[in-house]
């Protein structure tokens, strides 16, 4: 029969049974991780996969996998996620923003009355008994218009600033990345309201700032991008984006300025076509989306393309910037197959022509865009000397103007000065992906079997790991202090006092989950009372002193 002790807590004075090898429950207010759930290291990576963020989170107990595209936060997770929450309220709250909480459910009537059901077709789809035409909401803009529309019926409750932190939904055919790209996400979704463009424009100014100084705090590099608004409608908008090689999207920037914009958006300065090109342009023939017209889209022949070959569809993103060609008003159709597209272009009664805006010889119908694809080198539309080149980067937020693209059609009206009738509401959304970014971020900082986090958003800044030999008063004493409180700038540290694990087993694990520093109570605490400050990121193992821990620990977590 395993032997027992008796210990009394510290604040009941009650005796409490405990197997000596048996995990225990601590009764103080500590954050010790023998009352923390953290699932570490439970499934091996495969092959070269050691590396990958989304590996690591899962080897480090922050989430799993429940089903493809959809995952269980777990406690670490969370706390990452809540401190994430919390930099968003700070900021949300420094432009007068209020918190509500929308459902996730909405109704097809909304999204068709906005004209987006049709065109949307990553809807998740719910019927109820009575077949009543339910959606799993992946964005809440009509919600949103209709629940204040229904409030608000004067300028003077004007401006409205509203946001919420919830989960949303998406078909995704191919969820991939772990939270980069998945079925069901979290975000965070300001919606702003003001009775005049003028004001709108200048709440989009303050959005914007509110973003920049949210990014700033986490003290990585990120970029903003001008962007196309797509669906969302509106003609302003801006992405945020970390680059990264796992990044979906390309950014374009200039070596010289300041210009970044998105591939959607990318200019280029435009050069008029030599008489060779001018006189005999690459023509590409698609087909529009309701199979009823053939689209020619003609553009100068690049040098790298051989003048005796005929171009073919599948090689026309590699010539043709078609989100320009949606821009010149082509509703192409660009998932079809070459051999398919030759049958289907046989059945189309009319053609329509594309022109690049370089040819000199196009005809009335001549497009005042480029048309071609933007390559490395080319030059930037905004300075005189710069050059452009491409970098993968990972979308984390994004911001747009939407004018009264929602009001109108949802009849969000109010009275305003000066006019009889009442008039439709300016409106901006402004979304953060909160799941994406804390994938985001994992992946932009992990480093080799091991994750980083900044310091806002670590799961806890700090850890105080002992040796067996280190008796409980002295790790209290150790812990206690660097905490801090009484006025002092607290500290927010774990204590890893798991009785069953060793202490290479802790830092291996310290190592992995990616506390910004760790405290380690060994053979120099014995000997001369000294502790060992490691921060991995930064490349600082160190001896100090109890008295200089704290101003040694907060030196570093500055950094962070």
């Amino acid at each position: 029969m395993k032997a027992h002790i008796w210990r009394e807590t510290r604040r009941t004075k009650l005796p409490i049974k405990v197997c000596r090898n048996a995990r225990f429950l601590a009764t103080d207010s500590r954050n010790r991780l023998s009352n923390f759930w953290a699932p570490t290291g439970g499934i091996s990576p495969q092959d070269g996969e050691q590396d990958d963020s989304h590996v690591l989170l899962i080897l480090g107990g922050f989430l799993r996998q429940a089903h493809s595209g959809v995952f269980h936060l777990l406690p670490l997770g969370l706390r990452v996620q809540n401190k994430l929450e919390n930099l968003i309220d700070k900021h949300m709250q420094s432009i007068g923003a209020s918190k509500l909480s929308l459902s996730s459910i909405t109704t097809e009537t909304l999204w068709k009355q906005s004209r987006r059901y049709s065109a949307n077709s990553e809807l998740l789809r719910v019927q109820d008994r009575r077949k009543s035409g339910f959606l799993l909401s992946p964005t809440h803009e009509e919600e949103i218009t209709s629940l204040v529309g229904g409030t608000v019926h004067s300028y003077k409750d004007l401006p409205l600033r509203l946001y919420q932190i919830g989960r949303k939904y998406r078909d995704e055919r191919r969820p991939r990345q772990g939270l980069l790209r998945a079925k069901e996400f979290l975000m965070k979704d300001l919606y702003t309201f003001d009775y005049s463009q003028e004001n709108a424009l200048k709440t989009y100014d303050a959005v914007r700032q509110a973003y920049n100084n949210l990014f700033d705090e986490l003290k990585l590099p990120y970029l903003v991008a001008d962007a196309d608004s797509g669906n969302m409608g509106g003609k302003l908008s801006h992405e945020y984006h970390f680059v990264s090689a796992k990044g979906e999207d390309s950014v374009w920037s200039c070596d010289s300025c300041d210009y970044v914009a998105n591939e959607e958006l990318v200019e280029k300065k435009t050069s008029s076509a030599s008489s060779e090109n001018a006189r005999s342009p690459l023509v590409f023939t698609g087909i529009s989306s309701d199979r009823s017209k053939a689209i020619n889209i003609h553009i100068p022949w690049p040098s790298n393309f051989p003048t005796d070959q005929t171009p073919m569809w599948d090689q026309v993103s590699d010539f043709v910037n078609l989100h320009a060609v949606k821009k010149a008003g082509a509703d192409i159709d660009t998932g079809i197959e070459a051999g398919t597209l030759q049958s289907l272009l046989t059945k189309t009664k009319s053609t329509e022509d594309i022109y690049d805006c370089s040819l000199s010889s196009a005809s009335s119908a001549q497009s005042s865009l480029d048309l071609t694809t933007t390559k490395t080198g080319d030059s930037c539309p905004h300075c005189s000397s710069g050059k452009l080149s491409v970098q993968k980067a990972i979308e984390v937020g994004h911001t747009f103007h939407l004018g009264t693209r929602y009001s109108e059609p949802l009849q969000a009206l109010v009275a305003v000065p000066d006019k009889t009738q009442r008039e439709a509401i300016h409106m901006g959304c402004h979304g953060i992906g909160v799941s994406r970014l804390i994938g985001a971020i994992a992946s932009l900082l992990a480093e080799e079997q091991r994750l980083n986090w900044p310091r806002v958003i670590a799961p806890y800044e700090s850890i105080v790991i002992a040796s067996p030999k280190v008796g409980e008063a002295d790790v209290i004493e150790v812990y206690d202090g660097l905490a801090g409180g009484n006025g002092q700038e607290r500290v927010d540290v774990a204590l890893d006092d798991r009785p069953l694990k060793s202490l290479g087993w802790k830092l291996k694990d310290a190592d992995l989950i990616g506390y910004p520093v760790v405290v380690v109570l060994g053979s120099a605490w014995v000997e001369r009372r000294e502790v060992e400050v490691q921060c991995r990121r930064f490349g600082v193992k160190k001896h100090v002193a109890l008295e200089d821990l704290r101003g040694e620990v907060l030196g570093l977590l500055d950094r962070f």
